[in-house]
């Protein structure tokens, strides 16, 4: 019996740590925040991209949404900043896109580590 309470504490005290770190989904607070997050983001975003490059913007969400969040999130922070003199044109809007590309291009390179082989009076039998 006292087992079954402990884990039954356990479990209501990690299922409030889970909540407390990503928050609770159906918590309408957070919804709410993270809704009027997006509506701060798009209206900065209104103001400094001109509409073919807004457009632009939209269709690489779809082919990677990933790098779609950091140009956004470099374009806030430029507005924020007032670093941005007017609307970005799809053509800044480009070169953006290149610098963000180039600082998180990934650099794969491939090494080879050969080995000698000692030879062997087995291996003479092929």
């Amino acid at each position: 019996m006292a087992d079954e309470e402990e884990l039954e504490a356990l479990r209501r005290q990690r299922l409030a740590e889970l909540h407390a770190k990503h928050g609770d989904p159906d918590d309408p607070a957070q919804h709410q925040a993270k809704q009027r997050e997006a509506e701060v983001r798009n209206s900065i975003l209104a103001q400094v991209l001109d509409q073919s490059a807004r457009a632009r913007l939209t269709n690489l969400a779809f082919v990677k949404p990933e790098k779609m969040k950091a140009v956004e999130n470099y374009l806030i922070q430029m507005a924020q900043y007032g670093l941005l003199s007017g609307m970005v044109s799809e053509p800044g809007l480009i070169e953006i896109l290149e610098k963000v590309s180039q600082q998180t291009e990934k650099k794969t390179t491939v090494t080879f580590n050969r080995r000698k082989v000692m030879d062997s009076d087995e291996d003479d039998d092929y």
